[in-house]
Parts: structure tokens; sequence; C-alpha cells
């Protein structure tokens, strides 16, 4: 059944998963910081908020997809913010990687109000978002994510059910922990061939067919040798979540070596100007400090 459908946060990733709900027949009011994406948004079929709590208003299920946990306060707690204009029985779909612990909070702040809450991040970058094909973990009440299932599978192809609430959260924390170390892994194997003279092109055959295989490889590895960093998701924002990576670590007492050296090649690279770049160029990092290049084009 179609419903009403608030969507805040008009960037990369929500301006294709606004698409495919209103190709589902939901009808959508948006609202963003910037005004072009909302007169792209207009043009697309979706009516135009002036506020978050405008949005909420006029809508049964409200999705975020925002930068970090202090948008999602703000935008959900805030003045003018999406608390302020929901009533009763209206559910908040947070799809932004924030930290656990302000999801959590989130969920209490609008249990008061009667609304419910879902923290439901997202992987699979911009492709994934516009062929609808997101993985969405899910935290908060099973029986309000039975209700909206069919909305999240308008943007998503595996929908998992995580736990209560901010499960969904630590579950995209561990994503991204696979996620950045990964891509990182990736981008010294091809660095290392390349210092060996070998075929880049060959290379990513020849891994993609045995255990080296992965997700990442076969999604990013024709780009990164191509030298293609547009942002599917930029290494800013991954640089964000390995910090709530690294907070959660530190609340739960859980070492993480390996991810603490990926999250210091990815200030370096923000240090370097390239934090707006795809995160699979922590490659070029890998590049400066071997002194080749191991791909085909800059």
């Amino acid at each position: 059944m179609a419903k009403k459908i608030g969507f805040i946060g008009l960037g990369i990733m929500g301006k294709p998963m606004v698409r495919n709900l209103l190709k589902a027949g939901h009808g959508l009011t948006v609202y963003n910081r910037s005004r072009p994406a909302m007169e792209e948004m207009k043009r697309a079929g979706a009516a135009l908020g002036s506020s978050p709590k405008d949005v909420a208003a006029a809508s049964q299920v409200i999705i975020t997809m925002l930068p970090n946990s202090p948008d999602v306060e703000a935008v959900v707690l805030g003045p003018n913010g999406i608390l302020e204009g929901a009533t009763s029985g209206t559910i908040l779909i947070d799809m932004s990687t924030i930290s656990p612990l302000v999801s959590q909070k989130i969920y209490q702040e609008a249990k008061k109000k009667g609304v419910k809450a879902l923290d439901a991040p997202v992987s699979g970058g911009e492709k994934g978002a516009i062929e609808g094909i997101l993985s969405i973990m899910v935290g908060g009440d099973q029986e309000v994510f039975e209700a909206v299932r069919p909305v999240l599978q308008a943007m998503g192809k595996t929908i998992t059910y995580m736990g209560s609430a901010g499960a969904g959260g630590f579950t995209k924390l561990a994503n991204q922990v696979i996620v950045a170390i990964n891509l990182t892994a990736i981008g010294e194997a091809l660095t290392l061939a390349a210092k060996a003279g070998l075929d880049p092109e060959r290379l990513i055959q020849a891994l993609g067919g045995g255990m080296a295989g992965s997700r990442c490889l076969e999604m990013k590895g024709p780009q990164i040798i191509k030298g293609n960093f547009q942002p599917g998701f930029k290494i800013d924002l991954h640089y964000k979540d390995l910090g709530l990576i690294m907070e959660a670590a530190r609340a739960l007492q859980v070492p993480l070596p390996t991810t603490a050296i990926v999250q210091e090649l990815f200030a370096a690279l923000r240090s370097k100007g390239r934090g707006g770049l795809d995160h699979s160029a922590v490659i070029t990092l890998i590049e400066d400090l071997a002194g080749v290049q191991a791909r085909l084009s800059k």
C-alpha cells in the first residue's frame, strides 16, 4: 500500500532513493538544505517541504539520510525538527550512518511523542542506491520494521532486522570496518603487483576467481585501475565512519588494531586534499609511498 513519505537529505544517496520510492508509487515530500537538489526532486515528482517539521506534518513515514550524528539530532530533535511536526503513530526511519548511541537516544525521545523510530543504515554506495539493491540493516521494534518493510523494499534488496534500537547502526559500523580494510588491501595488492610489472586488468580477473575475490573487488576494482575516483562514497564520509567505529570500540572495550591503522591512512588522504574522492582512492596513498602508479591512467 502506497504511503505518504517524507524524505530529508538529498545527497549522493538520497536522490536515487527518492526516485525509487516515487517509482514504487509512494507520495514524497522532501527537504534539503540546498535548494537545487529539492528542485531536481520536484521535477521527478516529489512535493517540497519548507522544514523538517513541515515534512513530518505531511508524512506517515519520515526517512532521514544525513551525513553525521549532529545533523540527525538537529533535524529530529531541534527547533522546527521532525518531532515538532510528527504525530503519534508516525514512523521515523533514519538511514544515515551515525553513532548507535545517538540512534538509541532518538528512539527514546521519539517514543515520548508516540513516534516509532528505526535506525536503518545502508550499504551499497551510489550504484546500489540507483539500482534499488541496497543492503539495509535495521534496529528498533520488530513490528515497526514489518510495517515498513514494503517501503524499504523499494530501496533495497537485502533487508535484515538486526534487533533493538541501535542494532542497525552497530551492524553498519561492522560493515564499514570490512569495507575500509578491504579497499586498503586491494590498494596494497594492486600497488605490489604494479611494482612487479603485472597487468592490472588481468590481476583483477585472477583475484576475483579465488579466495581474494570480494564484493569490494568486484565493484571497485575496474574503477580503481582506470583511475576513476568519482565518489560513490567519499573518503571524508568513510573517515567519519571510522571515527564512529573507534568510539564504539573504546566504549565496548574491543581492540581494533587494523582499523586504527586504516583510520590514519584515511586521515593522511584528507590531509592531501583527497577527502572528496571515492574511498577506493586509498590506493593513491599507497602509490605515493611506493613511488609507482598501479592504475592504467591518472
